[in-house]
């Protein structure tokens, strides 16, 4: 049988899937497909669930604050502020759009390897609460750049604490080869900060990793709250540099195979709760101000996909292409790092599984997959097919490569619906255009 792995699926009378209550078939015929669906409730249940772990565990102040990486769009903002949560921003474009989706400069974090100086500016007008500094090069421009400006803002920097959190070679980030942060192994981080604590120009309040993503347990994050806080100790012996606020960063795993089986949001940071305070309470220290950065966990599980089957290609003895109305332009994983989606037949869910084939999309490109030996109903030309759990990285990632326009994004709730990103025209493929 076909299987289920994302949150927030259901079937109608009629036998269709439905996602937040909605018909998934009425949804794609009045849309059009491609198409992202998100369920809301899926996304408000989350945000919650990670809010109530740190009430439940944590005894000092805590934000958490959503990876915009993961998707980034002004109505997704809106719905994030209500359920009390704040943002991560790596680039100018998403501090604009938290910005203009209602976030308060003061819950915004600003993330990024190499922030341009008009992008510091930028967050520096905005008054966003936290300039993430990466590097010692970020460090003499932000002091510049605020010198002239007559401004101090505060500042954390972004550490590696050497911890290999078992995940994929392209999204595994607190490890010394990393493009990311400051080692600890060598003492560039413990030398940076403690130039930064000499400039009269910036305040140091913290320090944040992220340590990978796609992590299901929570041993990782264990380690890393220990080696932080630790580092944290050593500091403070040092002078200017009182360091109070740890970020931990994000990377919680989600289901995207039946077999996976991630750790709950609610379990998740009250682990993350227990593991600070225990660590802190081992080394001396106060508690700190924690901040989580979860992403994907959020909005991933909240996604479906939709697509038209174009054509099914069967070569014996060798493969079944299923080939789509999308692609890598609006999910390139798989083609980057091969990552994998369930798929399931909207308009027949209850399908027996009956081949295996590759999912691909429609571009000129022999990469163009969405997910490789996919277990399918049999599915003719004309056919709905989706694939599960793609609120994370799919819309935020896409492209008009081959000059295709990307798909729209509808938000459902208790079987209301919402257009919350239209889809592109062809028009807007040449709005830029001079």
């Amino acid at each position: 049988m076909q299987k289920i792995v994302m949150q927030g699926l259901g079937q109608n009378s009629a036998g269709h899937l439905t996602v937040g209550g909605a018909s998934v078939p009425e949804l794609a015929k009045h849309y059009g497909t491609p198409l992202y669906i998100l369920d809301e409730g899926v996304i408000r249940r989350n945000c919650r669930e990670i809010l109530s772990g740190l009430r439940e565990g944590y005894k000092a102040p805590f934000t958490v604050a959503f990876a915009s990486k993961a998707l980034c769009f002004t109505r997704l903002y809106g719905l994030l502020r209500e359920e009390g949560m704040g943002a991560d921003v790596v680039s100018g474009g998403e501090l604009y759009t938290a910005l203009k989706g209602g976030f308060r400069p003061s819950d915004i974090f600003f993330h990024g390897n190499n922030k341009t100086a008009a992008e510091l500016e930028y967050a520096l007008d905005a008054g966003v609460r936290r300039i993430v500094v990466d590097n010692a090069e970020e460090l003499e421009l932000l002091s510049a750049i605020a010198a002239r400006r007559g401004a101090v803002p505060e500042i954390s920097f972004r550490i590696k604490p050497g911890i290999d959190a078992h995940t994929h070679e392209f999204i595994a980030t607190g490890k010394i080869d990393s493009k990311f942060g400051l080692a600890l192994e060598t003492g560039e981080a413990a030398e940076v900060i403690a130039r930064a604590a000499s400039l009269k120009t910036l305040r140091v309040v913290g320090i944040h990793c992220h340590i990978g993503s796609q992590i299901f347990g929570t041993e990782p994050f264990e380690h890393a709250a220990k080696v932080m806080l630790t580092f944290m100790r050593d500091m403070r012996e040092k002078p200017g540099a009182p360091l109070n606020e740890l970020n931990l960063g994000g990377g919680f795993g989600i289901r995207y195979l039946p077999s996976h089986d991630p750790v709950t949001l609610a379990d998740m940071s009250l682990k993350c709760a227990e593991s600070v305070t225990a660590a802190a309470n081992e080394l001396g220290l106060p508690l700190p101000e924690l901040v989580l950065e979860p992403g994907r966990s959020i909005t991933g599980p909240a996604g479906l996909t939709v697509y038209t089957v174009g054509s099914v290609k069967k070569i014996p003895d060798v493969n079944t292409y299923v080939a789509v109305d999308g692609g890598m332009t609006d999910n390139p994983r798989c083609a980057l790092y091969g990552a994998y989606y369930e798929p399931i037949a909207p308009e027949r869910p209850d399908a027996p599984v009956t081949q295996t084939a590759v999912i691909a999309g429609r571009c000129c490109e022999s990469g163009d997959v969405i997910t490789r030996e996919a277990p399918l109903c049999d599915v003719r030309a004309g056919d709905l097919l989706a694939v599960q759990a793609t609120g994370a990285y799919n819309y935020s990632m896409a492209s008009n490569y081959n000059r295709l326009p990307r798909p729209p994004i509808v938000m459902v709730r208790d079987g209301a619906v919402r257009l919350a990103v239209r889809r592109e025209t062809y028009g807007d493929l040449l709005a830029c255009d001079q």
